[in-house]
């Protein structure tokens, strides 16, 4: 635990800094720039999301990083579970879930300590997305409604916004159907549920279907799928490809969440990785059982969740 003062009306304090700041060098990112992000004098954009949770969202000025408030809870569990998440990422260094790079808790004198993590984001840049979604495979609940066209606000859309779409990847969907399976049975032996596949996409432009097969682009592009998301130490050592689920990285600023298919680039991740499913948990699976007979819903033992998830990005996908 690191404490900072950083203001003298509160202290900032750091949990696990060191493991955090390798993960941080793994992503390819210098603490400069990590740091600039987030102490920018530009203010924090405030998300307002249509999640359930009462936590508080903020996105950094350039749009890199979210900050997410946690419950004391969550922030047991990711700790506790932090040495086998950074093993994950190790033996799959494309992972698709969510990045964590720091966890911080503000103390304030005479007022309740605020707990908060801050995250890759997996919509960066999101200059030309057109739609997000947030997938959890099930159907109650699953349908927002859209913002009004020409409208600036921002809505993130659920499974049955998303039903007669595919997401169109040739070549590449082998890749994400086994890396979703990967890490979605990784949470399943964690016991947890209730976590989202986010999904957004652009179209793209005539020259971006074409620069990728140039030599120049598939030396950058290997160069990047080797190095990224590597932590060992001996950086001699040739990784196995197959063994780790490792694909050919687009040269982009955010390579680990972005897949491109012939016509889309799609941006997908895992996130709210923090539902257990508990005794609390089970007992609002049987009565969502008798609430909404006959019809999917997200509260399911870890093991249906996973594989209803897996089954959801077979279906959906071409």
């Amino acid at each position: 635990l690191e404490v900072t003062q950083i203001h003298k009306d509160f202290t900032m304090e750091t949990f696990a800094g060191p493991v955090f700041a390798s993960l941080r060098s793994s992503l390819g990112m210098t603490e400069q720039e990590y740091q600039q992000s987030l102490c920018s004098e530009n203010c924090y954009l405030q998300f307002i999301s249509n999640s359930k949770s009462k936590a508080d969202f903020f996105l950094t000025n350039d749009k890199r990083f979210f900050l997410k408030t946690q419950n004391k809870r969550e922030i047991k569990f990711l700790l506790a579970n932090l040495k086998i998440y950074m093993e994950h990422l190790r033996t799959y260094p494309h992972s698709l879930l969510v990045k964590f790079l720091g966890v911080h808790r503000i103390k304030i004198p005479h007022r309740r300590k605020k707990y908060f993590i801050v995250m890759q984001s997996v919509f960066y840049p999101d200059d030309r997305i057109n739609a997000r979604y947030d997938i959890k495979g099930c159907e109650v609940s699953r349908w927002t409604e859209p913002a009004p066209e020409g409208s600036q606000i921002i809505v993130v859309l659920k499974d049955l916004n998303f039903e007669g779409q595919y997401i169109t990847l040739d070549q590449q969907r082998p890749w994400l159907l086994r890396q979703v399976e990967i890490d979605t049975h990784f949470l399943c032996r964690l016991n947890v549920l209730d976590y989202s596949l986010l999904l957004a996409h652009q179209p793209l432009h005539h020259d971006e279907r074409h620069q990728s097969l140039s030599f120049a682009s598939l030396i950058m592009r290997t160069k990047k799928s080797v190095i990224l998301g590597a932590q060992n130490s001996d950086a001699t050592e040739l990784p196995d490809f197959r063994a780790q689920n490792r694909r050919l990285l687009p040269n982009l600023k955010n390579p680990l969440h972005v897949i491109d298919g012939p016509e889309q680039r799609y941006f997908i991740g895992i996130i709210d990785i923090f539902t257990v499913y508990s005794f609390k948990k089970r007992l609002e699976h049987w009565w969502k059982r008798l609430r909404h007979p006959g019809r999917s819903f997200s509260t399911v033992s870890p093991q249906t969740y996973c594989l209803r998830l897996c089954e959801w990005v077979q279906d959906h996908t071409k």
